[in-house]
């Protein structure tokens, strides 16, 4: 029960903090490319992510983003939102009457764009 209850509370902060992020979605063909390559490299590594592994992943990643005086590649971008819609995809597996809203924010977070992360930078 307490695992369920930590998944539980991973997937609404998950949803939480996408909701805080959102923004356009103007993605090039170049990114989108870059997206399915890393979601293909690291899907089976993430499906193995325990809560804690996520949360660090989830963290360092906000961290990141709001410090000012580091600006991501976009490949280190990528592979954080990629990573991150990965663990919300397997938390609909976990989680069958979450399935709708856990693909919901998997692709939301699937669409984030470099240049809005760029642009907040400013």
């Amino acid at each position: 029960m307490k695992r369920f209850t930590q998944m539980l509370l991973s997937f609404v902060f998950l949803i939480a903090a996408h909701n805080m992020a959102a923004q356009e979605k103007t993605i090039s063909g170049e990114d989108q490319q870059l997206k399915e390559e890393l979601y293909k490299k690291y899907k089976k590594e993430v499906q193995h992510y325990d809560k804690n592994d996520f949360d660090a992943l989830f963290f360092e990643f906000f961290k990141k983003q709001k410090d000012k005086s580091v600006t991501l590649t976009k490949e280190e971008f990528y592979t954080y939102t990629i990573k991150i819609a990965i663990y919300s995809e397997k938390l609909g597996l976990l989680y069958k009457d979450q399935k709708e809203s856990a693909q919901k924010t998997k692709q939301e977070w699937f669409d984030k764009n470099y240049n809005d992360y760029l642009n907040s930078k400013k």
